[in-house]
């Protein structure tokens, strides 16, 4: 491998771990909006489509942090913080396509995996 390999690998780490970061926030900030409008004493699917948004926005929220972290995170921890974060937006975006009203925030979760897809293969 030469330096210009690695340096290159190196620059779409980075870029990639940016993106990922850059999805988890805009995908927590509508996650925890979708939450907030939803009426607390609302029907069963109201009240899954608000835990789901807590719990997605509180996940990306994580996600983003450690991304952000200037200190270095092995790359085991990594791999584990996006792989969570993506089976949780994937999850949260199902639950959403089936409530009206949702279908920015199911997008905005979708993104955020494709974004934590492209980031852990950066890992591999």
């Amino acid at each position: 491998m030469t330096s210009t390999t690695s340096q290159q690998e190196l620059f779409r780490f980075l870029e990639d771990r940016f993106a990922c970061a850059q999805a988890c926030t805009e995908c927590a900030r509508v996650c925890a909006l979708c939450a907030s409008l939803v009426d607390p004493d609302g029907t069963e699917n109201q009240e899954l489509v608000r835990r789901k948004g807590i719990m997605c926005a509180e996940v990306c929220d994580s996600t983003c942090r450690v991304l952000s972290e200037q200190n270095q995170v092995d790359e085991a921890s990594l791999r584990m913080q996006a792989e969570w974060c993506r089976a949780v937006c994937l999850e949260s975006a199902r639950v959403f396509d089936g409530s009206p009203g949702t279908e920015e925030t199911a997008a905005a979760c979708r993104a955020c995996a494709r974004a934590c897809t492209d980031f852990l293969a950066t890992l591999r």
